[in-house]
């Protein structure tokens, strides 16, 4: 089963639509027309499951050391859930994650405020 198609992204109030443009084995693109944003989601088994779900964002921006010319720079943010191959269920997996949003995103997401300021 696969995400729906064209995925759809909101930043900064802006929403972009994101077709899928590859998939290959266990791993899925989905990207921008204008191919300043991504979305890949992936998965990779062995001793251990490891689900991917990542962003990556360019853009262009006025040359720090030549202000007249720009550069692309770009950053990327992700989630992987590294699960047992036995022991977890697909619900106990969805209720940590649970926790962990309901963690990060408490008081208008306070914590990632705070973690992206270089506090820990």
């Amino acid at each position: 089963m696969s995400f729906s198609d064209p995925l759809s992204i909101t930043i900064s109030a802006v929403t972009t639509p994101l077709p899928r443009v590859n998939t290959q084995g266990d791993e899925t693109t989905y990207q921008s027309a204008d191919g300043l944003i991504q979305v890949q989601a992936s998965h990779d088994s062995g001793k251990r499951l490891r689900h991917l779900l990542r962003v990556n964002h360019s853009k262009l921006t006025p040359d720090p050391f030549i202000p007249a010319e720009n550069v692309k720079v770009s950053m990327s943010t992700y989630m992987v859930f590294d699960v047992p191959v036995v022991g977890y269920t697909a619900a106990e997996q969805l209720a940590v994650y649970t926790g962990f949003k309901t963690l990060y995103t408490a008081t208008s997401d306070a914590l990632i405020s705070k973690l992206l300021a270089g506090e820990s």
